[in-house]
């Protein structure tokens, strides 16, 4: 009898036409729930006029669909690990697709509504599970890269519902726009094959000729023996997985992760939502200060691009706090620039370091906990992260009815960042330990995590 250790037979593999197609498939998921979330805005002036809205109602319909996200990154991403990821998943493309599809009809507000935030829910659901997924089949020294790549694809979606608007408004309306949202759900059956469930889940449930098929797509040269016995994940705790998150040491981490997603999502939400603003406060054109979010934009994708490559090769957190830090550093010149040049290389720089590094964060997490409860850690920092990005538009509103000068908005809002660096600093690291030969810890793998 031959024993495999999954974890190691996985890292083997080579990049493969499952993994590229496990990736496409993740990242065309991601762009329409970024197109879901936020073509709202595009159709806004159309529907206030239609249904006669003040902007009160008008940014309330807007929140809904954000406070549906957050409660659906916490439960989707404890139901992912208790009912499979795979389940979730498919369950989330199915209600954010079809929720966001029937606003079409919507008759109207109310309606509206109720559809937003239960497309919210599902939009929530997708990230905890399609992270977890990538980081558990991704072969050795690609996870990060993996997730950086992914989340890029939120701007893609941004893009994409530009373009949609640009082109459906116009000649078919608004309703349109949200047609456009069943895509996901037409294709389903073309993307349901290449999502796998936790190994570590098919593992203990005992589930060993679908672990026997997810290893051959993954790892299709390795040798799967008939009479192998299958090693190398920790058996799942007894209890909840989110009670789980602070036991064994855990709880310190936990809570600086949760610290640190809260500050980076108030950083750049507030960023985003007020940069324009504060630019033409400081005395640029609206014109010009547009270019600025733009470039805000290019450096996110940009820097998430190039961080999730350094990620891989010195390790995440080694990234992340340094980081953060020039994120902080960059917010706070913004405020005394006064050059054309000099401005958009910071911005360009913020949008690297914040974004970016905010990304980078979500591979951190899901590297950062054992497999069996890996969507729940990332559903609820994910959750905590959009209390804070709730709060960080209102935090510069705030700031700016205090009339303070440009540069101290700006060094306010850099602030956060500090926090954010700070707060990983503090999350301790675990050693792996062999309780068994049947069950190794993966709490914290150190090649990953700290490029050791």
């Amino acid at each position: 009898m031959t024993t495999i250790n999954i974890r190691d037979f996985i890292a083997e593999a080579r990049f493969n036409r499952f993994h590229a197609g496990m990736l496409f498939w993740a990242c065309f998921i991601i762009t329409f729930d970024m197109y879901d979330l936020i073509v709202y805005g595009s159709v806004l002036p159309a529907l206030m006029k239609e249904w006669s809205m003040d902007p009160l109602q008008a940014g309330a319909i807007g929140s809904y669909g954000i406070f549906g996200m957050m409660v659906g990154a916490i439960l989707f991403g404890i139901l992912a690990d208790r009912l499979g990821r795979k389940r979730v998943l498919l369950a989330s493309v199915i209600l954010f697709s079809l929720a966001s599809a029937l606003c079409g009809i919507a008759p109207g507000p109310l309606e509206f509504s109720l559809l937003r935030f239960l497309g919210g829910l599902g939009i929530g659901g997708i990230l905890p599970c399609l992270i977890a997924m990538l980081t558990d089949y991704a072969p050795k020294g690609r996870a990060n890269t993996f997730i950086a790549l992914l989340m890029c694809f939120f701007s893609v979606g941004g893009i994409l519902a530009a373009f949609v608007s640009m082109l459906l408004l116009p000649t078919l309306g608004w309703h349109a726009v949200y047609f456009v949202a069943a895509l996901p759900l037409l294709l389903l059956p073309l993307m349901h094959k290449y999502f796998l469930d936790s190994p570590a889940a098919l593992l203990a449930q005992g589930r060993i000729s679908e672990l026997r098929a997810a290893l051959a797509k993954v790892n299709p040269e390795g040798e799967l023996g008939s009479d192998a016995e299958f090693t190398g994940f920790q058996e799942a705790e007894a209890g909840s997985p989110v009670r789980a998150l602070f036991t064994h040491r855990r709880a310190l981490g936990t809570l600086m992760i949760w610290i640190a997603f809260f500050m980076c999502l108030l950083m750049i939400n507030g960023v985003s939502i007020w940069l324009p603003k504060l630019m033409v406060t400081a005395g640029y054109a609206l014109n010009s200060s547009l270019t600025f979010m733009i470039v805000l934009n290019v450096g996110a994708i940009a820097g998430t691009l190039l961080l999730g490559k350094l990620a891989d090769k010195w390790g995440v957190k080694k990234v992340l706090i340094p980081m953060f830090v020039v994120s902080a550093l960059s917010l706070t010149l913004l405020g005394f620039g006064n050059n054309m040049a000099v401005l958009l290389v910071l911005v360009f720089i913020t949008g690297a370091c914040t974004m970016g590094a905010q990304n980078i964060s979500y591979s951190f997490v899901s590297q950062y906990y054992p497999s069996f409860m890996r969507s729940t850690a990332i559903g609820l920092a994910s959750g905590v992260g959009r209390l804070g990005a709730i709060v960080g538009p209102t935090f510069g509103g705030v700031l700016l009815t205090m009339n303070l000068p440009v540069a101290m908005n700006f060094l306010f809002f850099a602030i956060p960042g500090l926090f954010a660096a700070l707060a990983f600093t503090f999350v301790p690291l675990m050693k792996a330990r062999n309780t068994s030969d049947h069950a190794v810890p993966e709490t914290a793998s150190q090649s990953s995590l700290t490029g050791a």
